[in-house]
């Protein structure tokens, strides 16, 4: 993947730290005493440190997902749905526009999908808040967000763009692009773009940065050119990020369900150990041409599967 980064610090209440312990201890992290800490955690690469001051570290090869995964969706990200109306003193009274995300890249079975949603107006977005709309890695359960990502479209119609990029597709793209971050880019420009089309009074939109701020305005096309694009970190505590995530991972979710009854498997969520399991079972039956099809094969899991040595990870550098 092309996070790098290693090192995370962040500040969290007495209360959030105790969620934090409890959590980990549910996952069967190994938790000690240090001076000066609430808690130490370790489990494989990754520590974790919760000092009496507040400070958390978190440090090791894992802390980009542990952060992406775990800390960010089910500590952090809690509480910043608090207004309804996205009214915050970063973002100010709330405006129509569009918000974007995706779904599945972090997934080694499974499509990448990206969608954009067009929030028309305040009433709108208080309505999406009484559906429960919140960043989809904060819901745990498919069926919830399945549900709620056909009240979104009962309400938004048609006012959102979407692209599901298949496995083969995928796998194709990203050896042409040769960075996950400039397939995703690609993907967000497809996806306003589609958008655009259809709600062609919309003037601006937001996406979560995943990298450099320039590879999605250099993937759109004249349309997406027109209007004004933000990008900025957590940019899912946007009500339409949020939207947009949600109907990301719905897709998400029909797509592998119908994959997995094409291929008489259910296929696990993530990259880890069951993930592995079921990737050399389809590799015995198929081969790479069978794993091709469900898989994206940049991934380790797809070497461990098929006995390959692991590629050397490549430090990302900016395409002149």
């Amino acid at each position: 993947m092309e996070n790098t980064r290693k090192n995370y610090v962040f500040v969290l209440t007495e209360t959030e730290v105790g969620r934090l312990r409890t959590l980990l201890e549910e996952r069967s992290w190994e938790l000690s005493d240090a001076p000066y800490m609430f808690f130490k955690a370790k489990k494989e690469k990754t520590s974790v440190c919760a000092f009496v001051s507040g400070k958390l570290t978190v440090q090791g090869a894992g802390a980009p997902d542990f952060v992406e995964f775990l800390l960010e969706p089910e500590i952090l990200r809690e509480k910043m749905f608090q207004d309804p109306a996205g009214n915050s003193a970063e973002t100010g009274p709330f405006a129509p526009h569009a918000g974007m995300d995706e779904s599945g890249k972090g997934d080694f079975f499974g499509p990448l999908v990206v969608a954009a949603v067009y929030v028309p107006d305040e009433a709108s977005a208080l309505e999406l808040m009484k559906y429960g709309v919140k960043d989809s890695k904060m819901i745990k359960n498919d069926q919830t967000i399945l549900a709620v990502a056909s009240k979104i479209r009962t309400l938004l119609g048609d006012r959102m763009g979407m692209v599901t990029v298949g496995n083969e597709a995928y796998n194709r793209l990203y050896t042409g692009f040769g960075s996950l971050n400039r397939l995703l880019a690609w993907g967000h420009a497809r996806a306003l773009e589609n958008l655009l089309n259809k709600v062609p009074e919309c003037t601006s939109a937001l996406a979560d940065q995943f990298g450099d701020e320039h590879l999605i305005l250099n993937a759109l096309n004249e349309k997406g050119r027109r209007i004004r694009l933000d990008q900025r970190t957590k940019a899912e505590s946007d009500i339409a990020v949020a939207a947009a995530s949600i109907m990301a991972r719905a897709q998400f979710v029909r797509v592998m369900e119908k994959l997995g009854q094409e291929h008489g498997v259910t296929l696990p969520k993530g990259a880890g150990v069951q993930v592995d399991e079921i990737a050399a079972r389809l590799f015995q039956q198929g081969g790479a041409e069978l794993l091709t099809k469900v898989a994206k094969m940049h991934f380790r899991n797809a070497y461990k599967a098929q006995g390959l040595p692991m590629p050397e990870k490549k430090a990302w550098t900016p395409r002149k």
